[in-house]
């Protein structure tokens, strides 16, 4: 009878497949006391080989989006995603006029600076060729906030705000059956 509730899932070994850079879509992961669903994942692609990884996490109403980025070592992003109005009502036209954000931003009363900007593809479920945008990262001071605006288009803008985060962080990593 133990020998069901003890036995491999479907050929997961959870020293090597339950780890946080190989989530898959209906896995369950915990964070910050409580449970996130894997519900989507994506894939940047900003050329020259260079990619990030994104998965959407839901738990109950909220959503949440954890990025991958590999450099000279792995960085962990966990934002929500907010209106681009939200940081700034005059940003979409300063972006249009500008054809770039400002160096700086406020966000509830703290200033960023901008960090890295990049073209590059979305790949919805890292397939496809990809639709074209451009972002924009920011970080605060400590360089552990993070905001991010995104231009898909000439006048559709989206954001995101959230910290950057540790792969500890996360734990209880399961497939959902």
């Amino acid at each position: 009878m133990f020998e069901k509730f003890f036995k491999k899932k479907k050929g997961i070994d959870p020293l090597k497949d339950l780890t946080l850079a190989k989530l898959k879509v209906g896995y369950l992961v915990d964070y910050d006391m409580r449970t996130w669903e894997v519900t989507g994942y994506n894939r940047y692609d900003w050329g020259g080989g260079d990619y990030s990884e994104e998965w959407e996490l839901k738990s109950g109403s909220d959503t949440r989006y954890l990025e991958k980025e590999e450099d000279d070592e792995i960085e962990w992003c966990l934002t929500k995603k907010v209106s681009i109005e939200a940081i700034d009502p005059a940003l979409p036209e300063i972006i249009i006029k500008n054809e770039d954000p400002p160096k700086e931003i406020i966000y509830n009363g703290e200033r960023y600076y901008m960090e890295s900007t990049g073209a590059g593809y979305f790949l919805k479920d890292g397939k496809g060729l990809g639709e074209e945008f451009i972002r924009w990262d920011y970080l605060d001071e400590t360089g552990k906030k993070v905001i991010s605006i995104e231009q898909w288009g000439e006048e559709d803008f989206e954001a995101a705000v959230g910290e950057m985060v540790e792969e500890y962080q996360f734990t209880n990593i399961l497939p959902r059956e």
